[in-house]
């Protein structure tokens, strides 16, 4: 409760930008409670005190720029930097070892389920630097993991209302299965498209050409 009612004064006082700063400063490892803040932010939305897009705008921004700032930290610094100066930013060695053992199994997926993992999502961005993943692809994968992050923890708030601590719980501890089933979906959807796509294609007959008979 007295870390519910600190975000409740932060938001008193500052409003959108501490959705903003509050997660730039999660991903560049400081503790912060980015998934309570982003819930409650969807709970004022559902009361009307704040506006449900320009949240999820603030939101996404502030997880993306985060994640970049840590790519280019890991890009350049490199891992030593990061051993040597991590513990200024809550970054200790177990956590470190940690994300590391998942980002060995997982490779760039692991930037995206990352969101999802608590302990683990701040610092895929310095491995991904550290592992010289091409931006493009590191993008990709961080900026559409940021989005649906954003959305669920959001959405939790805005559309359960004053029940939203008790979703809350429940993403938390459900937020993987959550997302797999989602991609799940989206995928049968792109595959039933797709099928159908080539089904027509497949048998339509173009149309002949008429060829004149010589008289």
């Amino acid at each position: 409760m007295e870390l519910l009612k600190w975000i409740q004064l932060l938001f008193e006082e500052y409003g959108y930008a501490v959705l903003f700063i509050g997660l730039l400063l999660e991903f560049i490892a400081l503790p912060f409670p980015g998934e309570t803040t982003m819930a409650y932010a969807g709970y004022l939305s559902y009361l009307g005190v704040l506006d449900f897009a320009w949240l999820l705008i603030i939101a996404f921004l502030g997880t993306t720029i985060g994640m970049t700032i840590t790519y280019y930290i890991g890009l350049k610094a490199g891992l030593p930097f990061i051993k040597r100066f991590g513990r200024f930013m809550f970054l200790s060695p177990h956590k470190l070892e940690k994300t590391q053992h998942w980002f060995s199994k997982y490779g760039h997926n692991l930037i995206f389920i990352g969101y999802f993992i608590p302990g683990v999502r701040h610092f895929t961005g310095y491995f991904s630097g550290i592992n010289a993943l091409p931006f493009r692809k590191f993008s990709l994968y961080a900026y559409s993991g940021a989005l649906f992050w954003v959305i669920l923890f959001l959405g939790l708030g805005k559309i359960f209302g004053p029940q939203w601590q008790v979703a809350f719980h429940l993403a938390e501890v459900y937020s993987l299965w959550i997302v797999g089933g989602i991609a799940i979906i989206a995928l049968t959807v792109i595959f039933y498209r797709f099928r159908k796509k080539m089904s027509a294609a497949m048998f339509t007959k173009p149309d002949k050409k008429r060829v004149k008979r010589p008289s």
